[in-house]
């Protein structure tokens, strides 16, 4: 029988306690957590290959999604457009994804300490030693890994050419 796609997109986004959940679950069948976040405001290429390579990296992937307040924060007034629970519905709906827990901090600092992911993704605009939660992580004994940016997508160039 074929399961309902909205129902299973649905399931994948999540608050901390249900995530915790799964988490223990996985983490019983040695299962490799990968986590990564940011606002994926506009999913371009870009996001996806950098989250498809994130995914490669382990098991499961989680990816922390800043909320409307955060992304406002972070990005200025005008963002995001496109509001945090159909930015979830995007990235729940890609099949590498396994999870995506929605987070109003600056920084998913709280989130990674919560989680423990054995592998910390992030973009190649960042070092390893600019990455938040990186330095709990390896306490953890997990690992940071930096994925190279695909050349000529972010969202703001996206915007630049739209606005002229």
């Amino acid at each position: 029988m074929r399961r309902n796609q909205l129902e299973y997109i649905r399931h994948k986004i999540t608050g901390l306690s249900e995530l915790g959940l799964r988490l223990s679950r996985w983490k019983l069948l040695d299962e490799k957590i990968v986590f990564t976040n940011g606002c994926f405001d506009i999913l371009h290429r870009g996001h996806l290959e950098y989250m498809a390579t994130a995914s490669d990296l382990g098991s499961r992937l989680i990816i922390g999604l800043n909320s409307d307040a955060s992304v406002k924060k972070l990005k200025g007034p005008e963002r995001p457009l496109n509001n945090e629970n159909d930015r979830a519905l995007a990235l729940a709906s890609l099949h590498f994804v396994d999870a995506v827990v929605i987070f109003d901090e600056d920084t998913p600092l709280e989130l990674i300490k919560a989680l423990k992911p054995d592998v910390l993704a992030k973009g190649g605009d960042y070092t390893p030693e600019t990455v938040v939660g990186a330095s709990e992580v390896k306490l953890s004994g997990g690992r940071v890994e930096i994925i190279p940016f695909t050349t000529g997508y972010s969202t703001t160039s996206l915007l630049k050419k739209i606005r002229g």
